[in-house]
């Protein structure tokens, strides 16, 4: 797994990014008051994951993808709102079938979906953008080789838990609750990411503690 420094960011935990004035846990990189070490819930999955992060997601309190990062032993994460060619390239050394999470919209030209090379969730690797639909959005098209990827799109969207953020437009969830749920596609095993969901549920609420009633 790989870790970073964050910037700081000068708001409070209720206006949604993480406060400045508090020692921070060395794993998360959150608040030690905040911290969400407790609901990391190492998972078994079969495919890799690289988590693409947006800037903007890095000190947002809400964000769902250091969970998931730090739950899911054969990931990585990235930030940045463009990324390069060889930049992505350096981030996966092997040969193995590369995807994008991300929903097929008819203006998309993306290669299509070879179901032969799903068969084997081992020799994927499932890409996911961390942001806003808006920023995600941006992140594809700034970034041509993610454009050049298949897009794996979700068959059927779990009702989300994600209580915290608002979502803008029906079905979306979490970035945790999406890849988890594309790794049980992928692998055909839902109940392998079930603790970590239930774990989900654990951090959603300790940030809804954190809002004025």
């Amino acid at each position: 797994m790989t870790t970073r420094s964050i910037p700081t960011a000068a708001a409070s935990p209720d206006a949604g990014s993480l406060p400045v004035t508090r020692p921070r846990c060395a794993a998360c990189l959150r608040p030690q008051s905040a911290c969400i070490c407790k609901w990391v819930t190492p998972t078994e999955h079969e495919a890799d994951v690289l988590i693409l992060q947006h800037p903007l997601e890095v000190d947002h309190a809400k964000n769902s993808a250091r969970l998931l990062h730090l739950s899911l032993p054969r990931s990585r994460m990235l930030t940045g709102e463009v990324f390069s060619e060889s930049e992505l390239r350096d981030s996966w050394h092997d040969p193995r079938y590369t995807v994008l999470l991300y929903p097929q919209a008819p203006e998309d030209q993306a290669p299509a979906l070879d179901p032969a090379q799903l068969k084997d969730p081992a020799r994927v690797r499932l890409v996911v953008l961390d942001g806003t639909w808006r920023k995600s959005r941006k992140m594809l098209h700034l970034s041509p080789l993610l454009r050049q990827l298949p897009l794996l799109s979700l068959e059927g969207v779990p009702v989300s838990n994600y209580l915290i953020r608002k979502a803008h437009k029906p079905g979306q969830l979490s970035t945790l609750e999406a890849s988890c749920a594309a790794l049980a596609q992928l692998e055909g095993s839902a109940e392998r990411y079930k603790p970590l969901l239930k774990a989900f549920d654990g951090f959603v609420a300790q940030q809804l503690a954190f809002i004025p009633e």
